[in-house]
């Protein structure tokens, strides 16, 4: 692996006082760079160019630069290449503007766009970055379809990503409770961080004792106070202080986790002195229930010992087998407890493929009175797939009131403990995602397309607008949580593909029919009946024993035949550019007379010609008649002539001459295999793109039904394990 990394520790030292010694913050540079790789036109995810770095904790500031450089020195004008830059997973993207599926939801991503002439390069600065891995993908703009031939010159663009990072080495920490005496100017703030452990449910952040030392009797205060670090969808919590004194609170603030505190001075050409305390308070740590080191884990039928990882062993523990011992599936509340926390076993099952389930079974427990609490940790190597929420509501004997619902809230870093219908899915620094489920709607789900590295928390509970919440007080709710490589195996029309950049795995659909994606299904349902019997009927027609037979030899032949003449007649009738009407009676008509045709004399040299040669009649006619009534040549466009209809055209004839005057017995398999490959090349030149007024509730004019097809897009889908092994 070609990556250049280079750490240098360039000790700079900055001024900055901490208590009343002569210490000073010491800061260090921390340089890394990517190689230069080609960009690509956008087709799909892989056509993008991805980066992953990694900024260590303490990072002051984030400065990247991207370079892109022409490979060539011919002129082919200005190109705008586009830059995505996401904290802790993969930006996800749409250039195409097509449509998600259902229940898909992810996190915005910051973009920027760099015109390209011959060499051109941007840069990017981030104040006190979120600690992490950070993701750069580039791309050049959407595919126009133009197949580019290697060995020709053509427009090559080459994109570079550069990071240096200023750090803190030797950062104060704020304890909880002790003051600490520290000093802010203008160019010169005061860095400082904090530990937020488990279950803390609110922080504080105070600044008191507020001088000048060039204005003594000034108590004006006039800091500002910035809590957290930034990661583009989200910026630190900020609070402009004036007076003597101010503080920053954090309700639900990130668990596990430290936290940057930067206080700087508004005051020019002033050194203001102040001292500054933190206060965090746990409104809910339930009791702790440690295992001995001879317990053993029971789960399902299944026996596990403790080595196995549990998501939270330090809470209530409800519905877990110990040794012999076993509880019932909620436990009473001790007083001191506040929620009701299930272990869950974590199961990495393949690559990009991980399940979570609780220990106790499928089935949890929720009330009306407390929230139920699941985590789940998510890895880095997770975030390249599909994280997956699925709820369904267990009705059996559970009668629940009109306005009753059973509200969840998945979301990263800490968990929302207070559900209710005012209260948003919302931490203090993340957001998270709501859904909720009821006798009506017993099944709800949420997709996230590339999650965030991070420990993810779901809270369940019983939620009722009045005293009215049934006949029962605990629901059964099926959560099914998982992290997939792609969702619904990308769509009938896609399939799923592994892709790899350095050591980083990430998955991603691609549509796997030209026609189909041109909506041009009649064509398309022809070529596919074309490629079906010409693959079986060449594996019958081999010498020897090693043949494979679906049918009677005559029926596959036939079939082959017919199959390739008809593909040739409405490639050209598509390409005529007629009524839908017409078209379809045309196709019909000739694919009957093809078929008598091959009937009286398959081998026949007319059954070919003769379609091929009264289609292009048909469709020169039509394009004379279009220029003439335009009073300019059809087709306008003299790129499509070029890049598309000449080259077509080239393929088509010489893969006839081929099949007509070239085939013997001793070369078949050279010019047959010839002949095979350049049809199919023509038909991807021929085919014309889709109509631009085509309506969107149908795949073409004639269509008045309301059903829009489904075509691949860039929609993260579940894959067979076959598939997920294709690394491109």
């Amino acid at each position: 692996m070609d990556v250049c990394f280079l750490r240098s520790l360039l000790f700079v030292v900055l001024t900055t006082q901490i208590f009343g010694d002569d210490d000073q913050v010491t800061f260090v540079s921390e340089l890394s760079s990517k190689p230069a790789q080609k960009l690509s036109k956008y087709a799909w995810y892989a056509s993008v160019r991805l980066h992953r770095f990694h900024i260590p904790e303490d990072a002051a500031i984030a400065h990247w630069l991207f370079s892109v450089t022409k490979g060539h020195n011919f002129h082919c004008g200005q190109h705008n290449v586009s830059i995505h830059i996401r904290w802790g997973a993969p930006p996800v993207i749409n250039p195409l503007g097509l449509v998600f599926p259902n229940a898909t939801q992810w996190s915005p991503c910051l973009s920027l766009t760099l015109p390209v002439t011959s060499h051109s390069s941007t840069t990017f600065n981030l104040v006190s970055p979120a600690p992490g891995d950070w993701y750069i993908a580039a791309h050049l703009p959407k595919d126009d379809g133009r197949i580019e031939q290697k060995g020709f010159p053509s427009c090559s663009y080459f994109f570079q990503p550069q990071l240096s990072i200023r750090r803190a080495v030797d950062t104060p920490i704020l304890q909880q409770g002790f003051l600490l005496q520290q000093t802010a100017a203008p160019d010169k703030p005061a860095r400082l961080k904090l530990y937020v452990p488990e279950f803390a449910s609110s922080l504080l952040v105070s600044v008191a004792n507020c001088s000048s030392r060039e204005k003594p009797d000034n108590g004006n205060c006039s800091l500002v106070l910035r809590l957290g670090s930034s990661s583009v969808q989200q910026g630190p919590v900020t609070v402009n202080c004036s007076g003597s004194s101010c503080s920053a609170p954090l309700f639900n603030p990130p668990w596990d986790v430290w936290i940057q505190v930067v206080v700087e001075s508004n005051q020019e050409n002033q050194t203001v002195s102040f001292s500054i305390v933190s206060n965090y308070t746990v409104g809910c740590k339930p009791t702790s229930v440690g295992l001995k080191a001879d317990d053993d884990i029971s789960f399902g039928n299944s026996s596990f010992t403790t080595s196995t990882s549990l998501g939270n062993g330090s809470v209530v523990s409800n519905a877990l087998t110990i040794g012999n011992k076993s509880t019932s599936a909620l436990t009473p509340l001790l007083p001191s407890a506040c929620v009701w926390s299930i272990p869950v076993l974590y199961e990495e099952v393949d690559v990009l493929s991980l399940r979570f389930t609780a220990v106790n079974g499928p089935n949890v427990s929720v009330t009306n009175t407390h929230p139920t609490l699941l985590t789940y940790p998510l890895q880095a190597q997770a975030t390249g797939g599909t994280l997956n929420l699925q709820l369904l509501l267990n009705t059996t004997n559970v009668t629940l009131g009109n306005s009753s619902n059973i509200v969840a809230c998945l979301s990263p870093w800490a968990p929302v403990l207070k559900l209710n219908d005012s209260q948003p899915c919302r931490t203090a620094l993340f957001g998270g995602y709501r859904v909720q489920v009821n006798t009506s709607s017993p099944k709800a789900m949420v997709r996230l397309p590339f999650p965030q590295s991070a420990t993810w928390y779901l809270t369940l509970q019983i939620t009722c607008n009045s005293s009215d919440c049934g006949n029962t007080s605990v629901v059964s709710i099926i959560p099914e949580v998982f992290v997939s490589g792609c969702v619904d195996d990308c769509g009938t029309y896609g399939e799923c593909r592994l892709l790899r950049s350095y050591t980083y795995l990430y998955a991603a659909c691609v549509c796997k029919a030209v026609a189909i994606y041109r909506l041009y299904i009649a064509e398309a349902s022809v070529y596919l009946f074309t490629m079906f019997f010409s693959t079986f009927y060449h594996a019958c027609d081999q010498p020897g024993v090693a043949v494979l037979c679906i049918m009677n030899y005559n029926t596959l032949q036939y079939c082959d035949f017919l199959g390739s003449v008809c593909s040739f007649w409405v490639t050209i009738l598509c390409m005529a550019r007629i009524k839908d009407t017409f078209k379809y009676s045309l196709f019909m008509l000739g694919a009957l007379l093809i078929a008598m045709s091959m009937q009286l004399d398959r081998a026949g040299l007319w059954n070919m010609l003769g379609p091929i040669l009264c289609g292009l009649l048909f469709m020169v006619t039509t394009w004379v008649y279009r220029g003439v009534q335009r009073r300019h040549c059809y087709p306008p466009s003299w790129k499509r002539w070029v890049l598309y209809l000449i080259p077509g055209a080239i393929c088509a004839l010489t893969g006839v001459c081929l099949y007509i005057f070239a085939e013997t017995e001793e070369n078949y398999f050279y010019t047959h295999s010839l002949w095979h490959i350049l049809v199919a090349s023509c038909v991807v030149f021929m085919l014309p793109p889709k109509e631009k007024n085509m309506e969107a509730s149908g795949w073409s004019r004639g269509w008045s039904i309301g059903w829009r097809p489904r075509v691949c897009g860039y929609t993260l889908c579940q894959s067979g394990k076959d598939e997920l092994y294709t690394v491109t």
